[in-house]
């Protein structure tokens, strides 16, 4: 489940028209890392990557809408951060990429 939602996502980021290039492929790049930082939380922490995985596909959806909501953006953002903040001291890479992340995106669903 949570390969299939990262694979939504990307497939998301792909098809955006919405996105510029440049930024696209930064958020390709960081989507990719946070499959690896995924792939490694999933093993000991399954319902936490889960969450992590549904908060990343609407966070990326909301940023991604022709017709964008910054109210919604920024609530599935602070989604996304609360869901990794436990992860801090554990897993400070998945942390640090959930960051660049929600950063692009945050830019984007201005």
């Amino acid at each position: 489940m949570i390969q299939e939602r990262l694979d939504k996502i990307e497939e998301k980021l792909k098809q955006s028209k919405a996105i510029k290039e440049e930024d696209k492929a930064e958020l390709l790049n960081l989507l990719d890392n946070l499959r690896t930082e995924m792939s490694e939380l999933s093993k000991t922490h399954h319902e936490q990557a889960e969450s992590i995985a549904g908060f990343a596909e609407i966070s990326t959806y909301e940023a991604t809408r022709s017709k964008k909501s910054s109210d919604l953006v920024n609530l599935s953002i602070e989604g996304l951060t609360s869901a990794v903040q436990e992860f801090e001291v554990s897993h400070p890479r998945l942390v640090g990429v959930i960051n660049e992340f929600c950063t692009y995106l945050a830019k984007m669903g201005i």
